[in-house]
């Protein structure tokens, strides 16, 4: 085996009230990776697609490069690699885009090796990525692009992924703005205190949104759907948030709110007939100031990262 290529998709973090705690994955878009055994020693990225020459190609501080090199470190292998990322997916969209990146990657090598390490094992390898792509390893985006699925991460330290069921009828529609948030910048207007009474109404949308999804019950899933910590503050990042929250609501979502640290907004809904209506109001919205959009609308993505070619 010479090369295998692999695709990690985009996903939603924090889903509403579950800040850094819980995420899940989307069929579309998402990142394509190559990898190949090379000659020259070390992890080398030999091209990158996709990101308008932005990203660097020093394995050292790409994310994808970085999180091949911890994998690499913790296996002991020596053999050298090189990289082939096509981006598939927005820069600074709020979709896990760096998480995609790191993901792939590390599957896309542990296939390469022929598989000396689980799925489920190679998360810490791309947290590491994410670490130095956003500043923090919280693994909200990269373990659900993993694993795929609806996750809960329970604890940080160790490391705790708890993959939650999904119900049958559950349907997400994400928005993304053609604007541009770092996730670095979204994370530093956050305040480091909050009140009890906000906590205590978090705590409970988290515990609520997470037993809806557990019993299937959609009404409980609307309910719990709400942030108060997290929303109000990076909502005035991205223009005409109420707006479109109010049309993804009045069109039949059972929820709405900010996708990761924004700009896209995500919607729940509890049929495809709904999340495309939803996503039509949610569009028309940022049609009415000039402002282009994406949508994507599909099931929870239960596959997550995968292998799709091997030479």
């Amino acid at each position: 085996m010479r090369e295998v290529k692999a695709f990690a998709p985009a996903t939603v973090a924090n889903v509403a009230a579950g800040f850094d705690v819980l995420g899940f994955a989307l069929d579309s878009p998402g990142d394509e990776l190559t990898a190949k055994f090379s000659d020259q020693h070390g992890v080398r990225i030999s091209r990158i697609t996709g990101d308008d020459g932005r990203l660097p190609l020093d394995s050292r501080k790409n994310t994808a490069g970085v999180a091949v090199h911890a994998l690499l470190n913790h296996i002991g292998e020596t053999r050298g690699i090189e990289l082939l990322l096509d981006k598939k997916m927005p820069l600074g969209s709020g979709l896990g885009s760096s998480a995609a990146s790191a993901v792939v990657a590390v599957v896309a090598v542990n296939a390469l090796l022929g598989e000396p390490l689980s799925k489920r094992d190679l998360l810490p390898f791309a947290l590491e990525g994410e670490r130095i792509a956003c500043g923090s390893a919280h693994a909200d985006n990269a373990a659900p692009s993993l694993l795929g699925g609806f996750v809960l991460i329970r604890s940080y330290t160790p490391l705790d992924i708890v993959p939650l069921p999904m119900p049958e009828k559950l349907h997400a529609t994400v928005v993304h703005p053609h604007i541009e948030i770092q996730t670095k910048d979204a994370r530093g207007i956050l305040k480091q205190q909050v009140s009890l009474s906000n906590a205590i109404t978090q705590w409970g949308n988290t515990a609520g949104l997470v037993a809806g999804i557990l019993m299937s019950d959609y009404g409980l899933i609307s309910r719990s759907l709400q942030d108060v910590i997290v929303e109000p503050i990076r909502s005035i990042l991205i223009p005409r948030f109420y707006e479109m929250k109010q049309a993804a609501l009045d069109a039949g979502a059972l929820g709405c709110s900010i996708s990761g640290s924004g700009p896209s907004l995500f919607a729940l809904s509890d049929s495809m007939e709904t999340a495309h209506a939803v996503a039509r109001a949610m569009t028309l919205v940022l049609d009415n100031i000039g402002i282009g959009s994406d949508a994507f609308i599909s099931k929870v993505n239960q596959t997550g990262a995968k292998v799709l070619s091997i030479a």
